[in-house]
């Protein structure tokens, strides 16, 4: 059992990368379907407690962009006994935002919430309490995404 924690800008590729390796084996958690919850970090509390206490394997897929935003989800897929698992989006704001543009409806993000979470993004560190970290690169040409060991 684990908890996948996604991390990176709006556009960066990472619901489609859940879509891609976890969604036959994995629970999905995302704020973006929690936006008419009164308070939808707890509600995501909630979500991931219950995936984990019934013994599954859940990807939480939000920015995450701060060590401050991660330690919470950590520590809950520590009290649930579940490995911990981070991948890292390495995207360029420009990416992004051109990515972004040509998403539609409810998908779509105002340009500055990208700038806004590219000033906060932290990268991840073992320190955090992860049990694995991992970089991930889109390729947009050949649509794959490119996944190594992550290194600072």
């Amino acid at each position: 059992m684990e908890c996948v924690i996604l991390i990176g800008l709006p556009a960066a590729g990472k619901t489609s990368f859940y879509r891609e390796r976890f969604a036959g084996t994995h629970d999905y958690v995302s704020k973006d379907l929690l936006r008419n919850t009164p308070r939808p970090g707890r509600r995501q509390e909630q979500l991931i407690a219950q995936s984990l206490s019934s013994g599954r394997s859940v990807v939480v897929d939000n920015t995450n962009a701060s060590a401050a935003a991660r330690a919470p989800l950590i520590a809950l897929a520590r009290a649930h006994g579940a490995e911990v698992a981070g991948y890292y989006f390495s995207t360029e704001a420009s990416d992004a935002l051109r990515r972004n543009r040509a998403r539609q409806g409810r998908e779509r993000v105002p340009d500055v919430a990208i700038f806004a979470i590219r000033k906060l993004l932290e990268p991840p560190s073992p320190a955090e309490g992860f049990d694995r970290l991992f970089t991930v690169r889109l390729d947009e040409q050949r649509r794959t995404f490119e996944v190594e060991p992550y290194s600072r």
